[in-house]
């Protein structure tokens, strides 16, 4: 189209945009009327202007082009693991999630006819042994010469959700700093965050606060042509504030950049992006594959660099083909039918998501500088803190669910009084408590329609 069909159009300012605004509101107040302010500390306008920034951002690191799909298997058979794995390559799987929850696995039947070449591999697992990791390693290395295999264990992640380290914190860090040095890897879990109810300042700032413990530990220790190719992967929960949480993942990979800069380390890092459990209900849970359709678009659209899907009854059946499937086929539709893999950055140059980017940077730098002069992640975890802040949240998100002023159709909002579910639950999808002694209190992960579904769980038996 020629620019010169705009020559005869005077440009618009933002100002002029606000007093034709008002003048419509007829003597409303704009600020009560248009403004939203979110848990966040933002107020949300109803517009956004070209002229609200100094400069033009720059264009961001995430490529839409070439996220993956993945598929996420708890390993307890290594048999078991290794037939589903390859069942779902061969249905259109681009990564594979290993949640090994054993080091009594057999590592060769794990990767037995994968083709370590062409998929791409990321293991966490649910124990500490640098020998185990080790053994890994060398299988994969074995098998080939470009592996695209990430090994990790998240030694704070595992103290925030459980109250205890593996062993003790020198035991801990140190078999860290080994697994480190073979893998040349970092993974740090802020899913637990997010579905313990953490807004998502508070998400991108613990965050920060959790791998800078880790930069400061192993800052002395990688060597200085090992820094650059050192890999640091981020597992993130997206919730459903669609536009907010396209901005927070492009705000962490900025957060991520300032960060490793100081340290002189890779400032590129990978996000493997997960729908969130916290809005997930039992009660009609076929809403639950839109809430992760919408979810995964956002996480595509925010630059995350692997997208797995949450089964849409994942919270209480068991592992089954007929859940997976549908999972995996809801991104198989976003990248084959609706194309969200043709166009880089598409977020990129959106008035309103580059201003919640900054805004969302901005405060969570805030937060992350405050915990490190207040000891850093560790010692705010030890003190509670950590934990009190994220149960505040999570509290206020609550009462609005339980207002209504948050809703989730189907639960809180034109529920379906006749379906029925006691006689359907295969696994308890509520918080399970077991009373032993911790070092610190436990983030407990919390999903908002719980009391809600106990309760007509207990109406149902009656």
């Amino acid at each position: 189209m020629s620019k010169s069909l705009f020559k005869d159009f005077e440009d618009v300012s933002s100002k002029a945009w606000k007093q034709k605004i008002q003048f419509d509101l007829r003597g409303a107040d704009y600020n009560k009327t248009l403004i939203w302010k979110t848990n966040e500390g933002i107020n949300v306008k109803p517009f956004y202007h070209s002229d609200e920034f100094s400069e033009l951002p720059e264009v961001s690191k995430s490529k839409a082009t070439e996220w993956k799909i993945s598929q996420s298997f708890a390993v307890t058979n290594a048999k078991t693991a290794n037939l589903k794995a390859i069942d779902a390559i061969h249905r259109g799987a681009e990564n594979i999630v290993f949640n090994i929850e054993s080091e009594n696995i057999s590592v060769e039947d794990l990767f037995k006819n994968i083709d370590l070449n062409a998929i791409s591999i990321d293991i966490t697992c649910d124990f500490l042994s640098a020998s185990f990791i080790k053994n890994l390693s060398s299988v994969i290395s074995s098998k080939t010469n470009h592996p695209q295999t990430y090994i990790y264990s998240d030694i704070i992640g595992n103290l925030a959700k459980t109250g205890n380290w593996y062993n003790n914190l020198k035991d801990d860090f140190n078999n860290f700093k080994s697994i480190t040095n073979s893998t040349n890897h970092i993974g740090i879990n802020l899913g637990l965050y997010q579905n313990a109810g953490a807004t998502i300042i508070q998400q991108l700032g613990y965050g920060l606060a959790h791998v800078n413990e880790y930069l400061n530990h192993l800052d002395k220790i990688i060597e200085e042509e090992s820094k650059p190719s050192l890999q640091v992967t981020f597992s993130i929960a997206v919730g459903s504030n669609y536009f907010f949480e396209i901005a927070k993942i492009r705000a962490l990979r900025l957060l991520w950049a300032t960060l490793a800069s100081e340290y002189n380390i890779n400032t590129n890092c990978r996000i493997i992006a997960t729908p969130s459990k916290r809005n997930k209900t039992i009660y009609d849970y076929n809403v639950n594959m839109l809430r992760t359709t919408t979810e995964s678009m956002s996480a595509i659209l925010g630059g995350a660099n692997v997208i797995c899907n949450l089964s849409y009854d994942a919270l209480f059946h068991n592992s089954n083909e007929f859940g997976e499937r549908i999972a995996r086929n809801q991104l198989l539709i976003l990248k084959n039918e609706s194309y969200f893999d043709k166009v880089n950055n598409p977020s990129d140059g959106a008035y309103y998501i580059e201003s919640l980017t900054n805004q969302l940077s901005e405060k969570a730098l805030s937060l992350f500088k405050d915990i490190e002069v207040n000891g850093g992640f560790l010692s705010q975890l030890k003190e509670g803190t950590i934990q009190r802040k994220i149960k505040e949240s999570a509290a206020k998100e609550q009462a609005d669910f339980d207002t209504e002023k948050l809703v989730l159709l189907g639960t809180n909002k034109h529920p379906n009084l006749t379906d029925k579910m006691a006689n359907d639950l295969e696994l308890s999808p509520f918080v399970k408590i077991k009373k032993r002694k911790t070092l610190i209190e436990p983030i407990i992960e919390k999903r908002l329609s719980e009391n809600l579904e106990i309760k007509r769980l207990k109406e149902e038996k009656n």
